[in-house]
């Protein structure tokens, strides 16, 4: 499939989404984010595609936010649709099966840092600025961010980020738990790659099942929380991934897991 705004490519099973509007500071319009949620679609379809990773293109933005220029003019009637729009993207990026990895190499502000959030979660550069800068725009997050950002954060980090429209550092990111790790620029792809290559290694049904047991359980209370974990816990004994991972376990030997 064609993009003009993103590029999709696929390295060693790893599928890499890369926004490319370096123009613009690799910002999200319409257009893009339709291009975003059509590659998706092409990954969760791809049987060659274990996990997929999500950048941005040059060295000084992931995503720098949402296109402003694109919705200036907007009236309340627009910005909701453009809003439900970004919303829906974003929620299929969370409720990907396969695991997703924010490579954050830049400025990731607004919708950018929204975009990130809906990974499964962030390896960030030394360089990497976040933030949720709407409030000085006069429009609040838009994209999930102010549901996102609190659940990941807590609520009172969530509040003074969000009511200050501040801009953080890696550093900071990480000591919040906005950000997995930060590593030095060169190295970022290399790292993200290591670590998508770790995750290939295990079971792609267990790995699948633990993203599935987390994300169903954060929107429930612990005891349907441990009902759902049981309940993908002895699906698990009906796999092939579950016989062989044991089997080789005992055997001392690698697993050759088959995704069945």
């Amino acid at each position: 499939m064609q993009y003009q705004n993103i590029i999709l490519e696929k390295q060693e099973r790893i599928a890499i989404l890369t926004i490319n509007r370096p123009q613009a500071l690799n910002a999200l319009n319409q257009d893009t984010l339709l291009e975003i949620d059509r590659a998706v679609s092409e990954v969760a379809r791809d049987d060659q595609a274990d996990l997929l990773v999500i950048t941005g293109s040059g060295e000084k933005a992931f995503v720098a936010g949402a296109d402003i220029a694109h919705m200036q003019n907007f009236n309340s009637i627009e910005g909701r649709q453009f809003g439900l729009l970004g919303q829906k993207v974003f929620r299929n990026i969370e409720t990907l099966e396969k695991p997703t990895i924010a490579a954050v190499n830049g400025f990731a502000l607004g919708g950018g840092c929204e975009l990130a959030m809906c990974c499964d979660f962030r390896i960030a550069s030394t360089k990497a600025k976040f933030g949720q800068p709407e409030v000085t725009l006069g429009i609040t997050p838009g994209f999930g961010g102010t549901q996102r950002l609190a659940r990941l954060v807590g609520a009172g980090i969530a509040k003074q980020l969000l009511f200050t429209g501040e801009t953080i550092d890696a550093a900071e990111a990480l000591r919040i738990g906005l950000v997995n790790r930060i590593v030095e620029p060169p190295q970022l792809m290399e790292v993200v790659k290591t670590i998508a290559n770790r995750i290939r290694s295990n079971s792609p049904l267990a790995v699948r099942f633990c993203k599935t047991s987390v994300n169903e359980g954060l929107q429930t209370d612990i005891d349907r929380g441990m009902t759902i974990e049981a309940d993908l816990f002895g699906i698990c004994f009906s796999t092939l991934d579950q016989k062989e991972g044991m089997k080789a376990f005992l055997e001392k030997r690698p697993p050759q897991f088959t995704a069945q």
